[in-house]
């Protein structure tokens, strides 16, 4: 079941997350997140001038809508359908990157490494409150992202839990 959350020039202009917040909130409510796990697609109907060449993550009205979301919901990687490539799409939203014609979104490694570990202990601490504790993934969410982490570090941080 593919959940969808539909973003316009009003509610970014406005950084307005009431979109994001009527989608979310049910699902918390119903008090089986993990049941939405990897489901989470956002619609992003922004509205471009016709000559304007920049990708979505170029564009700082977008960034910030997706900054106060983040502050919102920091777990909200868990949701995003990351085969769909939400998740990297929402990494470029968080992440300083430039684009190459040849090798696509070139993330700024070391802004990509504090967001990713960020994100690790942000998950770690959230799961291990949702009963899920499995390592495989937040180190399936590091390998999206590029990065290997070792079996070692997720237990330096389940003794902190």
């Amino acid at each position: 079941m593919t959940i969808t959350i539909t973003l316009n020039n009003d509610s970014i202009y406005s950084l307005d997350v009431s979109p994001a917040l009527m989608v979310i909130e049910p699902l918390l409510q119903a008090g089986n997140i993990s049941s939405y796990e990897q489901q989470l697609r956002l619609e992003i109907n922004y509205e471009q001038e016709e000559n304007d060449p920049r990708e979505l993550s170029e564009i700082p009205e977008v960034r910030l809508w997706f900054v106060r979301l983040d502050a919102k919901y920091p777990w909200l990687p868990f949701l995003l359908d990351w085969k769909a490539g939400e998740l990297s799409r929402y990494a470029a939203m968080l992440v300083p990157h430039q684009f190459s014609s040849k090798e696509g979104i070139q993330y700024n490694p070391e802004a990509l490494e504090i967001f990713l570990m960020h994100k690790i202990f942000i998950l770690s601490d959230w799961l291990y409150k949702q009963d899920i504790v499995s390592p495989s993934r937040l180190k399936s969410l590091a390998q999206i992202l590029g990065y290997e982490l070792d079996d070692a570090f997720f237990e330096m941080i389940e003794k902190t839990n």
